[in-house]
């Protein structure tokens, strides 16, 4: 779950930077209790090129409960956190201008009460050239919070192909010095055989010099 939330965070943080790579993925849906959590919401236009503007608000019904309480709403630059059980945990992750595509918040010291339905709305207004159109966008987020996080069948399966990676670059590593070493240890001895052959070729020549008398 960790790894799929990096990922997430870092897809939030280049969607609120470049909205032609607007891709809207679905939030996660679990949480861990005493952890922070990014409720992700994305609302891509379907014109890239056309200006808006839009506001995002997000609601919770509790689990066991009918109604949704309001309980953020972002009016670039303005975030207002409007019910006292989210007072000082929600934080915008969302896109810094007007033209808003991404409204994720991060909730931070998440608890078992914060169990339930999340929706977040998008209003937008597209500017276009005859008349401006107001467009409503609402998704939903069922969040459950569980005590320790459960570990996806991924997550494990990625773990043991980086330990498998890992050991047989070390083993490739080895089986290279081993390699490389006894290249060297030939060329030096072939290089201390063709001196010494070297030297008794020198000797010869010099025996050859030598008159008896």
């Amino acid at each position: 779950m960790r790894l799929h939330f990096s990922l997430l965070a870092v897809f939030s943080l280049f969607v609120s930077q470049c909205h032609a790579g607007c891709s809207e993925v679905d939030s996660l849906t679990e949480a861990v209790a005493g952890e922070g959590f990014l409720l992700g919401c994305i609302s891509c236009k379907k014109r890239e090129e056309v200006p808006a503007r839009a506001t995002v608000d997000w609601h919770f019904k509790p689990m066991g409960r009918e109604e949704f309480r309001h309980i953020f709403h972002y009016d670039h630059p303005v975030a207002d956190i409007l019910h006292e059980d989210f007072s000082d945990r929600l934080e915008w992750r969302g896109t810094l201008n007007g033209d808003i595509q991404m409204g994720t918040v991060y909730v931070n010291n998440i608890t078992f009460n914060d169990t339930g339905t999340y929706r977040c709305t998008f209003h937008r207004t597209l500017f276009l050239p005859l008349s401006p159109e107001l467009v409503t966008v609402e998704k939903e987020v069922e969040l459950s919070v569980v005590g320790v996080a459960n570990r996806e069948l991924t997550d494990v399966i990625s773990e043991i192909m980086m330990y498998v990676l890992i050991t047989f670059l070390q083993l490739w590593l080895i089986v290279v010095l081993i390699y490389c070493y006894k290249k060297i240890w030939d060329e030096h001895e072939a290089r201390q055989a063709r001196k010494a052959q070297a030297g008794q070729g020198e000797s010869k020549d010099n025996c050859d010099g030598v008159q008896l008398e």
